[in-house]
């Protein structure tokens, strides 16, 4: 049994004439003839009453037709969802970010835009570890994720900067540069400080770009502890057990426990805001969202 049979039976119920029921479907009315004995003989049950030129639908026929028209509904649906889909209407996004990612402006900004214009498409956000995000990207476990470190060891991953934000120096409330001060801090300001920094799997955070930046400055950070997410560092910091290096979008974490000192124009520390993606995405949704985050973080710059 075909589709066509299914939709030939219920114009000729509809119609209750072979005739009309023919040319409603632009076919002759011989083979539709045809196609409606065939349809019975599969079936095995008349479906039919036939007076005459009149064609009725009998006790069968009746409740094959709900039925029929119940698959024809599906398979309509399922036809314009898929083309919704393949023009990246409709569907599902998995979406991951990391903690400090996600305090970022831009990334609820882009989110909300999304949701706005897309309306079909359901978004399921997850947090993580950078790491267990770029992972979980090869495995196509999500379809996009916000970070703040560099995909280089990941073959099969994209990444889009956003934007490059200052960082600042999160200090104890009682330490002795927990200062208004008119100008920033230096790196070698830090020389003497007691660190903590970031442990990133696959060495692509931000623990190494501060490691460098720290040796042109000429002295090795001296770390009592290493954590794998920056809130716990700030956490850490509220306790006075070191100082943390973080983008300036966590600073309004802590205000009581922890002062937030910026750097001074010569020692700019910057890290990135990217969105990862697969390298070979093919679904339209995903590349809308792609392409929409590239414009908004335009408008930013």
């Amino acid at each position: 049994m075909e589709l066509r049979h299914l939709r030939y039976f219920v114009a000729v119920a509809e119609e209750e004439n072979i005739t009309r029921a023919a040319a409603k479907l632009s076919i002759q009315q011989p083979p539709l003839s045809q196609q409606i004995k065939a349809l019975e003989d599969e079936l095995g049950v008349c479906l039919f009453s036939r007076v005459g030129k009149r064609i009725q639908l009998n006790a069968a026929g009746k409740l094959f037709l709900s039925e029929a028209r119940e698959i024809l509904t599906h398979v309509d649906n399922a036809i314009q969802k898929v083309q919704r889909f393949d023009l990246g209407e409709e569907g599902r996004m998995r979406l991951g970010y990391t903690s400090s990612a996600a305090l970022h402006d831009l990334t609820p900004r882009i989110i909300r835009a999304f949701r706005s214009a897309h309306p079909l498409i359901s978004l399921e956000i997850e947090e993580g570890a950078a790491h267990d995000l770029l992972c979980a990207l090869e495995e196509e476990r999500i379809d996009a994720a916000f970070v703040r470190s560099s995909v280089e060891k990941y073959a099969t991953l994209q990444s889009m900067s956003l934007d490059q934000e200052e960082m600042v120096v999160a200090i104890p409330m009682d330490h002795r540069l927990a200062v208004q001060a008119d100008e920033g801090l230096s790196l070698a300001d830090l020389k003497n400080e007691r660190f903590i920094l970031y442990r990133q799997v696959n060495g692509s955070g931000i623990k190494e770009m501060l490691l460098t930046l720290c040796k042109e400055a000429g002295f090795e950070p001296h770390a009592v502890q290493e954590v794998h997410r920056m809130m716990a560092a700030i956490q850490l910091v509220a306790a006075g057990l070191g100082i943390s290096v973080v983008p300036k979008s966590l600073d309004t974490i802590q205000p009581q426990s922890v002062f937030y000192r910026p750097f001074n124009p010569a020692d700019s520390v910057t890290v990135p805001l990217n969105l990862v993606f697969r390298r070979h995405v093919d679904a339209q949704a995903i590349k809308r969202f792609v392409s929409l985050s590239s414009s908004l973080a335009v408008t930013l710059r």
